[in-house]
């Protein structure tokens, strides 16, 4: 069953992927009619673009090389530009198709096509590359997003705390150390009393990561009240057991379906992803089951990857709630659909008596570009009932 489903997910991903750049493709060959030099070029640097991604991936999965590294990379960076040369694209056919109908375009651009589709293909790519170097400058210039929350309950020692947030940092053959660095200077300027990761630290298929140990760096972080973690869905894409282990071994506590009770009396709940089952084949546990045997009275805080049972939280009262996966869509305009799926896709809300956070992430997914909101860590400063 599991054998048919991957087949049928990447027979509808690679049908869907190579249908948008067919579209492109000849859509883009149009601009280049009148110049066979342009064209042969043009041809060559298409196909390489639009297979380097799928090349890459699998590449990685065969050998560690610095072929696939490149051209996972490059092909990242295509997975954006395709996105927006295929809206351009679609905007330009529906001009077109209005105007056959009803035309409005000035009479000049009917009688030269030749010259009005090089004019228009060479502004799709200006357009396109100053969106995606935007894109890419946001994405490496991640900030820290400070929120308070006070939760009514009380702690053993009565003192308020600083959690260190972070999520979907993807560490692997896009981002790699250097970024990863960033984020740790990031937490030691902020000096928390705990840091939680809320999943997806690593990439697909850890390989690559585990030969360079790219997470090496990850021992240097440090918190009173521990360094913990749960699972993504991408910690599962590329093999959970090697991803686990890894991040075991650089000093981070995975919870598992489990519970850990700080000695301050917090209560920190981590979830597998929801996705076990589909990967794996694991029913994680429900909340309820997790903390049956747990103090009511003492602070809950869950991780759980995806935010997609905010119900459960509330209904069992969880005091607050971590959460990533969605990127708040990454690229414009998936942020529109992400805010569909998801009652709460990026930022804070509050639900009945139940604190909830969304973090658009620390790294980014595929293309290292981001034109939605832009990476962050987050600084939580917790806040208890004193009296």
């Amino acid at each position: 069953m599991k054998v048919i489903q991957f087949l049928i997910f990447f027979s509808v991903f690679f049908g869907v992927y190579f249908l948008v750049n067919y579209y492109i493709y000849v859509r883009g060959l149009q601009a280049f009619t009148f110049a066979p030099l342009l064209r042969s070029v043009y041809i060559k640097l298409f196909i390489i673009l639009a297979m380097a991604y799928i090349t890459g991936r699998i590449l990685e999965r065969i050998t560690i090389c610095r072929i696939a590294d490149f051209l996972t990379w490059i092909g990242s960076y295509w997975l954006a530009l395709m996105v927006y040369f295929l809206i351009i694209v679609i905007l330009i056919d529906v001009i077109r198709v209005v105007d056959h109908f009803l035309p409005f375009l000035p009479a000049f651009i009917r009688s030269n096509p030749a010259q009005t589709n090089f004019i228009l293909g060479m502004t799709a790519i200006g357009i396109v590359l100053l969106i995606v170097i935007a894109g890419r400058i946001n994405a490496v210039h991640p900030h820290i997003r400070e929120i308070n929350i006070s939760i009514s309950k009380k702690v053993n020692d009565g003192k308020d705390i600083t959690i260190a947030m972070a999520s979907d940092i993807h560490l692997g053959a896009v981002v790699g150390q250097k970024r990863l660095r960033k984020m740790i200077r990031m937490m030691d300027e902020l000096k928390p009393d705990l840091i939680l990761f809320a999943g997806d630290v690593i990439d697909e298929d850890p390989g690559s990561l585990i030969k360079k140990d790219l997470g090496e760096c990850l021992k240097e972080l440090n918190a009173p009240l521990g360094v913990f973690s749960i699972t993504g869905n991408h910690e599962y894409i590329g093999g959970v057991t090697k991803a686990i282990e890894y991040l075991e071994s650089h000093n981070i506590t995975m919870l598992r379906d489990s519970v850990v009770i700080l000695p301050n009396g917090i209560t920190i709940i981590g979830r597998e992803d929801i996705d076990s089952h589909r990967f794996n084949g694991i029913h994680r546990k429900s909340i309820s089951e997790l903390i049956k045997d747990i103090n009511p009275s003492l602070p809950l805080i869950l991780l759980d990857h995806q935010p997609s049972s905010l119900n459960d939280a509330i209904d069992n009262n969880i005091d607050l709630q971590l959460s990533g996966h969605t990127h708040h869509g990454q690229l414009w305009p998936f942020n529109y659909i992400t805010s569909k799926l998801f009652r709460v896709s990026f930022g804070y809300e509050k639900i009945q008596n139940t604190h909830i956070y969304v973090s658009c992430g620390f790294g980014s997914w595929g293309p290292p570009i981001r034109t939605t909101a832009r990476p962050e860590l987050v600084k939580i400063n917790l806040k208890f009932d004193s009296k």
